[in-house]
């Protein structure tokens, strides 16, 4: 066993709260699910009220037709879940797609970059079916691994510290997908595990064929047969883009994660009607004016109970 396959493994089987593990259960479909992964700022900060993130790995595709066609090319689906669980109500995020397709992305075998650039973070496998999906999946993140890592060889400095590779990885990664985060947030995701992440170049680079030395100044790749970024960073936004516009027709939940969100950050209440669950995009505009109606609201009584 590789150094980076070691560090990756114990990494995936490190224990996850016992309430994200509750939750990742009710999420799997026995019949249909290879894997799920649990990743993102949830986890690096152990704080469970806000939204978790998790990939739904299935054995195979499970949508025919138009939208069959439509998933295979704009994967992943997205759904939003509440699950009471031993701590509490717990809410989830949820993105499905085949583990075959999540491994050739990891794999950087297509031009998207969205899943080596999240899964070469720290990942924990919170469910899988049997012991031959579990090793998929854990060949999956760490080819995500060597991925990025071969990645942040091409942008980072000639040499450097590890974290000047990192910087460099993340905030080109973070520009070139249309994200509501700055390239700043980079920084805080190196911050939250410094010490992970300067192990896990070199072994990555290891894995991955990527010579190096250690110079004084740090690490010093050899750039020769590295990938390029141009197509991959003229194709982030538009395929962002485009699987912003698919998920306003097909985002499970949608309705509820809207108002959610809208309470998390307004204080305010939206009511999740029958006709806002089945057709959110077209219920879309009525929240928002009466968002801005229950806004005007609030400041009305603010100012009358100052004077």
């Amino acid at each position: 066993m590789s150094a980076l396959s070691a560090l990756i493994e114990a990494e995936l089987a490190s224990p996850a709260p016992p309430a994200v593990v509750e939750l990742a259960q009710a999420l799997a479909d026995p019949e249909r699910d290879a894997a799920v992964l649990y990743y993102g700022s949830t986890l690096r900060t152990g704080d469970l009220s806000g939204i978790l993130d998790f990939y739904r790995l299935t054995r195979r595709p499970h949508r025919r037709g138009v939208h069959g066609l439509v998933e295979r090319l704009l994967w992943p689906e997205v759904s939003y879940h509440e699950v009471e669980t031993s701590a509490g109500r717990l809410r989830a995020k949820v993105a499905t797609l085949p583990l075959a397709t999540f491994h050739k992305a990891a794999a950087g075998r297509t031009l998207d970059t969205t899943i080596w650039a999240r899964f070469v973070q720290p990942t924990q496998l919170v469910w899988s079916a049997d012991a031959d999906a579990a090793a998929e999946a854990a060949r999956a993140v760490e080819e995500a691994v060597v991925t990025a890592c071969r990645y942040a060889a091409a942008l980072g400095p000639e040499s450097g510290p590890a974290e000047a590779y990192w910087l460099a990885l993340f905030r080109k990664t973070y520009a070139a997908e249309f994200r509501m985060e700055t390239t700043n947030r980079a920084d805080t995701v190196i911050a939250a595990g410094a010490e992970r992440y300067a192990a896990v170049l070199p072994a990555a680079w290891a894995a991955g064929g990527v010579a190096f030395e250690r110079a004084v100044e740090g690490l010093r790749p050899a750039k020769r047969g590295l990938p390029g970024w141009t197509l991959p960073n003229l194709m982030g936004k538009p395929l962002n883009v485009a699987r912003i516009l698919k998920a306003a027709f097909t985002f499970d939940g949608a309705a509820r994660y809207a108002a959610y969100k809208v309470e998390r950050h307004t204080g305010i209440e939206i009511a999740v009607t029958p006709f806002r669950e089945r057709h959110p995009f077209l219920a879309a505009p009525g929240a928002w004016l009466e968002l801005q109606k229950r806004r005007r609201e609030m400041a009305r009584a603010g100012a009358l109970k100052g004077k």
